[in-house]
């Protein structure tokens, strides 16, 4: 009998049988909410969008300003796609999650035949299906959202418009999107079935530890050449910010290709924050226990901490652009800004990090939701420490302890990345622009902190951690030592 067939008796039945089981496992539930919550957010904001541009349209002062329509959906692109791309890594960080624990299982079906090619395949066919359900859900939700709120805008404001921008067909667009990127982040993260030998059916789901991330020579030093591109391309923007606001753009590839040098190299960033974050807790043998396996497997601690650094940076990098703009000005007025100006930059703040909020929704999704997974997968160890005699109670400090550990650390990174990138990107923009009544150019200002933003972050992840903690904590708590140590 050949492998292909063996395959097709062992794998195919069975999901014939119960076709969608494995949408109970954990972690599933939580990915379709995160496709729910990106594919509604799209709807909302584009129809929002639309909604705008017809009132403009309508306005007769303002009515044949293109600018104004052309910088909404300039926002709303890039607002979405921000969304889409902390849900894809949300997504790729839960499937790799879920795969480690499935490496008996895959292992078994590789002793008898079964290819890692089609189990991968099987996976990425999940994630398709996942993004499908999620985005469709938010495609529903997203749509009555806006069109009561369209409905509750007209009267309020006694418009008279003709188009209803809720039905428009461009919004199934997000759905698309959606359904489409959580099936690539599916298939990205499952690549670690590829590396999955007969012989690991004998174990259980184990994560790479820092000896075996260690040797990964390539992807640290692809790391950390991208990261060295994307530092020079900052300092180079900011730079020719001086003589153009075409410096942008070199900043913002800098920004890209240094985030994505953390997202490569995080395994090597991650653990040495949070040994530092560690020292914190002190050195009880709760303490120590949770700070060793936040280090034992940096993997597993990186796909936790890189979603919630993300929503971090996006939400301080606005803040901070943001109130730079203001020193910007300020400086370039010789001192003094138009309290108007002030009064508008301020309420374009605030509506900017409401938005830029759902993408640290969704990055707190993955947390918990990997938090979640990563305790059913330690049942056994977790028996173990409860048979050695540990109470309850330390359990759950420990997996809390272990939470704080990896939020820390991320808020740490995050609130450092956000200054950086919020700084170069507003004074990579405005640093040769002239305002009224000085002139003054180029202008040239250390990075503005807004106190209160900052304080809500800080606040927010203190929060996130308590609630992320909550599932994972009674989980562990319900281990039987003698249930677990027989698995």
């Amino acid at each position: 009998m050949t492998a292909v067939a063996v395959e097709e008796r062992t794998v195919r039945p069975a999901a014939s049988a119960r076709p969608l089981a494995w949408l109970r496992e954990r972690g599933m539930g939580a990915s379709v909410l995160v496709a729910a919550l990106s594919s509604a957010f799209a709807v909302v904001l584009m129809s929002t969008t639309a909604f705008i541009s017809l009132v403009l349209r309508s306005d007769p002062f303002i009515g044949g300003s293109e600018t104004l329509v052309f910088i909404l959906g300039f926002l709303t692109v890039l607002l979405v796609g921000v969304a889409v791309y902390v849900a894809a890594i949300v997504t790729a960080n839960t499937f790799a999650t879920v795969v480690a624990g499935r490496t008996r299982q895959i292992a078994l079906l590789r002793l008898i035949g079964a290819s890692a090619k089609a189990q991968r395949a099987e996976v990425a066919q999940q994630g398709l299906i996942v993004g499908a359900i999620g985005a469709t859900l938010g495609f529903v939700i997203g749509t009555v959202l806006s069109l009561g709120g369209a409905q509750l805008a007209v009267q309020l404001m006694g418009l008279a418009l003709v188009d209803d921008v809720s039905t428009q067909p461009l919004l199934v667009l997000p759905v698309v999107v959606v359904a489409l990127t959580t099936w690539g982040a599916a298939w990205a993260g499952s690549r670690r079935v590829l590396t999955v030998t007969p012989l690991q059916a004998l174990g259980g789901s184990v994560e790479p530890t820092r000896e075996t991330v260690a040797r990964r020579s390539g992807r640290n030093i692809a790391a950390l050449v991208l990261f060295v591109i994307g530092g020079g391309l900052l300092a180079l923007g900011i730079a020719v910010g001086l003589v153009t606001p075409l410096g942008v753009a070199i900043s913002f590839l800098g920004g890209i290709f240094s985030f994505t040098a953390l997202a490569l190299g995080a395994t090597l960033v991650m653990p040495p924050v949070l040994r530092l974050v560690g020292r914190l807790f002190g050195r009880s043998a709760t303490a120590r226990l949770a700070a060793e396996n936040a280090l034992r497997y940096p993997e597993r601690s990186s796909r936790m901490a890189i979603g919630v650094v993300m929503g971090v940076t996006l939400v301080t990098m606005f803040a901070v652009a943001l109130e730079t703009v203001k020193a910007v000005l300020t400086a370039s007025s010789g001192g003094e800004l138009d309290p108007g100006m002030a009064t508008l930059i301020d309420s374009f703040s605030a509506i900017m990090m409401t938005l830029v909020a759902v993408s640290a929704v969704i990055a707190g999704v993955g947390l918990v939701n990997l938090l979640t997974i990563g305790v059913v997968q330690r049942r056994r160890e977790l028996g173990l420490l409860r048979a050695l005699g540990m109470s309850n109670a330390q359990v759950r400090r420990m997996v809390l302890l272990e939470a704080a550990h990896v939020t820390i650390a991320a808020l740490s990174a995050g609130l450092v990345l956000g200054i950086a990138y919020g700084w170069a990107g507003a004074q990579s923009v405005l640093g040769s622009v002239r305002f009224p009544p000085a002139w003054l150019s180029p202008t040239f200002v250390l990075p503005a902190v807004p106190l209160w933003p900052v304080l809500a972050v800080v606040v927010a992840t203190a929060i996130l951690t308590l609630v992320a903690a909550v599932v994972p904590t009674r989980l562990a708590t319900r281990v039987a030592p003698v249930a677990a140590l027989a698995e």
